[in-house]
């Protein structure tokens, strides 16, 4: 991680995504709990994110608008547009006005999707093939640390200052990152006329999934992983009722345990990606959530926090492996496409499970689905780490100077490291 943080490019990029980051963090969960202030109802709260989760439907769209421009303006253009629909939110008063609310937080679900997209063009173009695992490895080691604080930080400022101010402070992080990325000066690729017709080009991110053999398996595997992993989102309530029977707040230390593994797996995740390949590392976090599942499936504190800790440090060797093998596997035109219907393709799944979920905790006993969240995920990672070899871990990173000093007079040129094809 300190090498490529050692690119002045990419050091500019990380400054501006953790003010974004940081502003993404505390707007999430204000939302829901400004919508539960103003009505008073659990469902209308729990909506706002089924709100943000909906523009995925969009995705082949956004990933075709991605890749019709040049990334970097285009990312500046994105996050000031982020920052523009926010502002409605300052005219939220009473019950009433909570479909502004809704309306902002889809429109800031497409924002997010976009941004996403555009940003793993952006890392392509400015960080060599052999430092990919280490940049998306150090972005997800600041999401996980951002996600113990930021959701609270966030709870807190509404609380202490209300949803004007909050938002005031979102919009000034969204306008941080896009005036530190408008400083970037890295060459701007044209973007290329696919000449197709515009439907064929829709389309062209779900074909390259489906045709590149390591792309397939690891959304199939990833897929079939993610069609129960959402159940815990419902199971974990149930854990800390029925199992260790402690109030519902005490929801919030297990997640914060998670956030410390999360920690753990962000940091050694570039490691792992170049020891057993891309598909390998998503292999390993998907099989680990599985003995952290079937844990929970016995209520105890301790055991609980090594489930959680386990589970947390699953998840960023899951999206790390994921977002690396996407970035090496498909051409930078076809970049913004290929992002938008692999996060469509996830996020369909754990969508679903999330419901699914919901309505089984109701029916079904919540440690028999812990196990069979278990076992679910054990199969789908054994599913993945068969198929390991199809991506071969990623190039070691070259020991170069960070800068380098002149050459004296007569002497021989030092020698350029080649950046792969952008």
């Amino acid at each position: 991680m300190r090498t490529v943080l050692g690119r002045p490019d990419f050091r500019l990029l990380f400054g501006a995504l953790l003010a974004s980051m940081a502003a993404e963090s505390i707007l999430l969960l204000a939302l829901a709990i400004w919508v539960k202030d103003l009505t008073g109802s659990d469902g209308l709260a729990g909506a706002t994110i089924f709100a943000i989760i909906a523009p995925m439907v969009l995705a082949p769209l956004v990933g075709w608008a991605v890749d019709r421009y040049p990334r970097r303006p285009f990312f500046v253009a994105a996050n000031l547009a982020t920052a523009a629909l926010l502002t409605p939110l300052f005219t939220v008063s009473r019950a009433g006005d909570v479909w502004i609310i809704y309306v902002v937080a889809g429109l800031y679900g497409l924002s997010y999707l976009t941004l996403s997209a555009a940003l793993a063009g952006l890392i392509r173009q400015l960080v060599p093939v052999e430092l990919l695992a280490d940049a998306n490895g150090v972005l997800q080691t600041v999401r996980q640390g951002l996600r113990l604080v930021g959701p609270l930080a966030g709870a807190a400022l509404y609380a202490a200052v209300g949803g004007w101010l909050l938002t005031g402070l979102a919009m000034t992080g969204f306008v941080t990152a896009a005036a530190v990325v408008a400083l970037l000066r890295a060459p701007e690729a044209t973007p290329a006329d696919g000449g197709s017709r515009w439907t064929a080009e829709l389309g062209a991110g779900l074909r390259h999934l489906a045709g590149e053999p390591a792309l397939r398996r690891a959304l199939l595997g990833y897929g079939l992983g993610s069609l129960v992993m959402g159940f815990t989102e419902s199971l974990i309530f149930a854990y800390v009722d029925q199992g260790l029977r402690r109030d519902a707040a005490f929801v919030g230390v297990l997640v914060t345990v998670q956030g410390i593994g999360g920690l753990v797996g962000g940091l050694f995740s570039a490691a792992l990606v170049r020891r057993a390949g891309e598909v390998g590392a998503l292999a390993t976090g998907v099989t680990l959530f599985g003995p952290a599942a079937v844990a929970l499936a016995y209520p105890s504190i301790w055991l609980g926090f090594a489930a959680l800790l386990l589970a947390g440090l699953s998840l960023p060797l899951i999206t790390v492996g994921l977002n690396t093998l996407i970035q090496r596997r498909t051409p930078p035109g076809l970049l913004g496409r290929v992002v938008s219907a692999a996060e469509a393709l996830v996020s369909g799944p754990q969508a679903i499970s999330i419901g699914a979920g919901a309505l089984l905790v109701g029916v079904l006993d919540y440690r028999v689905l812990f196990v069979l969240v278990g076992v679910v995920t054990t199969a789908a990672g054994i599913f993945l780490w068969r198929g390991r070899r199809l991506s071969a871990p990623a190039p070691s990173v070259p020991r170069i100077p960070l800068q380098r000093r002149p050459a004296a007079a007569g002497a021989e040129p030092e020698p350029q490291v080649a950046h792969p094809t952008r």
